[in-house]
């Protein structure tokens, strides 16, 4: 907490931020501004909630220094960024950016938020150092109203997913972040504008595309789909491993063609082949120096880090739990998880090379015992008890509030069903 602790104006919520941090790590089960405030030994969540959405503290500045911090930690040369969105599941139509959007993390269609996440992945750890909120092109950015309703500001205008992307790997870069590889998934990979922001600053690429992706194959004019390609391909493939798995290395057969090559430049398209199952997975592949095969598979198998990065995150640190619904609070309760999930991976990093007959400290435990030796924190029954009664008070006078709105709107109904 003391890295950013320049970027708040006053003691008060510099304070409560290092408690929502503290219970962010802790074992409180919903990480709510309800939970954290009677872990904190406040008497309600008003200082929990001003945090988020009133008080005075510069949130991208925070940011920028989770970021500088990892950087400091873990950077590495070869370091690679990882883009990729994540959803978050939400009820009602007030908070910033909800609709009825496929999401990933339901696997279907359903109400939520989805946010734009950049990844710093090293081989000393990997974590999130960036995060953009998508707002949907017709149902918000077309609806000032909403737009001032949820405290967007006025030059946040629509932005595609692939654009919000460039603008954090742009400033990752302009940040002086070492790293030589960018990856992402085809909704990405299919931005021609990311490629060449890329290209333009000499950074390798290996994103993902979809199937009916045209590529020019040894220099030839004629464009050919890249699942044509890979018909043509001899059944010689490539066995490689792109990263370690749960259950073992995740081996898959490989084969890379040269799309162009020119002075300063490399092309590829790199192809995957699950050994079971026979599915293929295409990628366009560009770097200013030749490379062999497997660091392209490295890079590749890199993008599996974001989604484990945002399982951990919702898992230990309470990415999804927050609950607010304005622009402020949500880019605040966001940057505020990562924080705490820094700290996590930063501890797992420093940890000594462990004993091969054990498994090496992960995140998971890393919080475990970080609760167990340090942030346990006793409560006396009469505070658990005050927040009990608080809690049933707030929430009759909730529901008292509700059946008034919905009797004041049958009330109407009728009224005019009369006229």
């Amino acid at each position: 907490m003391a890295r950013v602790a320049g970027r708040f104006v006053r003691a008060e919520p510099r304070a409560t931020a290092g408690q929502f941090v503290e219970g962010l790590l802790s074992g409180v089960e919903r990480k709510t501004c309800w939970s954290l405030a009677e872990r904190a030994g406040h008497a309600d969540p008003q200082v929990m909630q001003r945090l988020l959405r009133t008080a005075v503290w510069d949130v991208d500045a925070v940011r920028d220094d989770i970021r500088d911090w990892l950087v400091e930690q873990l950077g590495h040369p070869d370091a690679v960024l990882v883009t990729d969105e994540t959803g978050f599941l939400k009820k009602g139509v007030c908070s910033v950016g909800v609709q009825r959007q496929y999401t990933g993390t339901a696997g279907r269609v359903e109400n939520s938020q989805v946010g734009v996440f950049l990844a710093y992945v090293t081989p000393a750890g990997r974590a999130l150092i960036d995060r953009r909120l998508y707002l949907p092109e017709t149902t918000w950015c077309g609806r000032p109203d909403r737009l001032t309703a949820a405290g967007v500001p006025n030059d946040v205008g629509f932005a595609t997913k692939p654009a919000l992307a460039r603008q954090m790997i742009a400033a990752a870069f302009d940040a002086g972040a070492p790293a030589s590889w960018v990856t992402a998934d085809e909704v990405y990979g299919a931005d021609p504008g990311l490629r060449a922001d890329l290209e333009h600053r000499r950074i390798g690429y290996v994103l993902a595309v979809g199937c009916d992706r045209r590529v020019h194959v040894n220099d030839d004019r004629t464009l050919v789909r890249v699942d044509e390609v890979a018909e043509r391909i001899p059944t010689e493939w490539q066995l490689h491993s792109c990263r370690p798995g749960a259950k073992g290395p995740r081996d898959y057969l490989w084969a890379w063609i040269t799309t162009a090559t020119r002075p300063g430049e490399h092309r590829w398209l790199l192809i995957r082949r699950n050994r079971t199952t026979g599915e293929l997975a295409f990628y366009l592949c560009w770097s200013p120096r030749p490379v062999p095969l497997h660091t392209l598979v490295t890079v590749a198998g890199s993008r599996w880090s974001i989604e484990e990065l945002f399982q951990t995150g919702k898992d230990q640190v309470g990415l999804d739990h927050y609950q607010v619904r304005g622009w402020t609070g949500w880019h605040r309760s966001i940057t505020l998880a990562m924080l705490a999930l820094a700290v996590l991976t930063i501890l797992t990093a420093q940890q000594p090379d462990a004993d091969p007959k054990i498994i090496a400290l992960t995140v998971a435990e890393i919080r475990r015992l970080l609760n167990a030796l340090v942030l346990t924190r006793p409560l006396p029954p009469e505070h658990t008890l005050h927040w009990s009664i608080w809690r049933r008070t707030s929430q009759a006078r909730a529901r008292r509030s509700h059946y008034q709105r919905r009797l004041r709107g049958r009330a109407e109904w009728w009224v005019d069903r009369r006229a």
